[in-house]
This record gives C-alpha cells, sequence and structure tokens, in this order.
C-alpha cells in the first residue's frame, strides 16, 4: 500500500502531516510534482518524483501507478474520479473523502464552474486554508489510513 500526493497545490501543512503520518506508519509515500520537491531528512518512507511539465502530468503519473487500496490526496477533481474509480482511498487538501456516491456529483459541479468561469463569469475562488482545514484533514487522513490498512 503507497501513499500518493498530488503535490504541486498541496498546502505545506498537508505535506507535514502526510510526512508524520508515513514515519508513524513506515509506510512508502510517493509525492507527485512537475517541480523539484524536497523530502523530510531522516524519513526514509517520502520520495518524490518530478515528472515533465504541463497541464494534469502529474495527475496522469498518479492515475496511473496507483492501485487498489492505496489512498491518494489530491484537490483535482478529475483525478479523485478516476482514482476512485481505480478503488484508490482518495481525499483531499480539506479533509473530504472522494468516494463512488459523491465523486460524480463533485465533477458535474466542477465543470459547470468551469463553465461559467470559461464565458467569464467570476465564480471566486477557493477560501484561504485554515487550521480547521488543517484539522479536517488530519482526522480525515488518519481514518483513512486505518480503514484502508485493515482492508489489506
Amino acid at each position: 500500500m503507497k501513499l500518493w500526493i498530488d503535490a504541486d497545490a498541496a498546502p505545506r501543512d498537508v505535506k507535514e502531516i502526510v510526512y508524520r503520518a508515513a514515519k508513524r506508519l513506515q509506510m512508502e509515500t510517493v509525492l507527485v510534482a512537475n517541480q523539484r520537491l524536497p523530502v523530510p531528512p531522516g524519513n526514509t518512507y517520502v520520495s518524490a518524483i518530478r515528472v515533465e511539465g504541463g497541464p494534469d502530468v502529474a495527475d496522469r503519473y498518479i492515475a496511473d501507478n496507483a492501485a487498489p487500496g492505496d489512498v491518494a490526496v489530491t484537490a483535482d477533481i478529475p483525478l479523485a474520479a478516476a482514482l476512485v474509480e481505480k478503488r484508490v482511498y482518495t481525499i483531499d487538501p480539506r479533509g473530504e473523502e472522494y468516494t463512488p456516491d459523491n465523486v460524480a456529483e463533485r465533477l458535474s459541479v466542477r465543470d459547470f464552474m468551469d463553465g461559467l468561469r470559461g464565458s467569464g463569469v467570476e465564480t471566486g475562488g477557493a477560501r484561504p486554508y485554515g487550521d480547521r482545514d488543517k484539522q479536517a484533514f488530519a482526522n480525515a487522513l488518519d481514518r483513512v489510513l486505518t480503514r484502508a490498512l485493515r482492508a489489506r
């Protein structure tokens, strides 16, 4: 079982929580990004893979390499949909879990909002990442990792 992180846009707090979980559980953890990422010194369970730049290259790498029963962290809803279809436990950096029951709706809303932005409508953006999000992510990661480890 591996823990995959879509690291291009993952907040620093998310990465720190993941690093601690990887060390505590002795779980192979892979950060994937189109830029060079430092890995925490002394944590042999964390590695980083740099992919070529371009849209969705890191997402494709994760989708192609994650296996059923793995865990992934991403805010990218199309990637989350692909991972859920592969039976990869998937959560976003704010602690929301993507499931077969909710990912299609999330993808639909995302596509709708993308269409609005494409037609010139200002839709605003995500709220700033805060302490409440950090705590929700830490709790969700713990729940999902526990469930994934039990299912092995």
